[in-house]
């Protein structure tokens, strides 16, 4: 897919990752970027155009697919991360609000903007998941059967939609150097970076960004994961946890 002249739409776009997803289109000559947040009012950026947009609202997710009707590339960014284990929390709430935004809010979206895309030619839907999507963190215990939802749902959303011409690309990435991952130690991506990578992969027609070599080997350990992946991480969490 051409970025050069195509109209994107980039969830949770006022700050990190969305914002240098926009940024990277509007130097990659998109004709128009549309930047959706809850408070579009935090946006400054003038060569994008903000727009109101609450992905768990279904009234707004539909609202959006009116107002943005000429889309032809959706970039679905937005989500929400809280560090805490499955059975830590004194209740389901935070683990709820999650699952509500990564996944049932992404459904939306795709859900919503599937028929724009049809309609303009077919387009693509770009799903921000996560090096997590292939493993569960302890630590991260509500947060990771988020992103192994979304790869599933990004498979399956790829085969309902191939035949209408939807590129469907799924990006998995360790950690990007924003606020979601503050407080976090270890390396972390410039966003710009991941930006121009995704686009990349976009522009080349790939289904799948596995945007650094913690997640590439991540994803190739997968036949052997009860293995090579969780003695460790199990070792590392109780270590940590006294």
């Amino acid at each position: 897919m051409r970025i050069d002249g195509a109209v994107a739409l980039v969830t949770g776009a006022n700050r990190g990752m969305g914002q240098a997803l926009a940024q990277e289109l509007v130097a990659r000559g998109a004709r128009t970027v549309y930047a959706a947040a809850r408070d579009p009012e935090r946006i400054a950026d003038e060569r994008v155009v903000p727009i109101r947009l609450d992905i768990t609202d279904p009234d707004e997710v539909a609202e959006a697919a009116k107002r943005c009707a000429d889309t032809t590339l959706l970039v679905n960014n937005a989500g929400i991360a809280y560090v805490a284990p499955l059975i830590g929390p004194p209740s389901l709430r935070r683990a709820r609000e999650q699952m509500e935004t990564n996944y049932f809010g992404t459904l939306s979206m795709c859900r919503a903007f599937a028929p724009v895309l049809r309609d303009n030619g077919g387009g693509a839907v770009v799903n921000m998941l996560s090096i997590v999507s292939f493993f569960s963190a302890p630590g991260m215990g509500s947060f990771c059967p988020t992103k192994a939802a979304l790869w599933s749902l990004t498979n399956g959303l790829r085969m309902e939609l191939r035949e209408q011409g939807t590129l469907v690309v799924g990006v998995h990435a360790s950690f990007i150097d924003t606020r979601m991952s503050e407080g976090i130690d270890g390396p972390k991506h410039p966003p710009a970076d991941v930006a121009a990578t995704i686009l990349d992969a976009v522009a080349a027609g790939r289904e799948e960004v596995l945007a650094d070599e913690d997640t590439r080997e991540m994803k190739a350990a997968l036949p052997r994961d009860l293995e090579l992946i969780y003695p460790r991480l199990e070792s590392e969490y109780h270590a940590a946890s006294g």
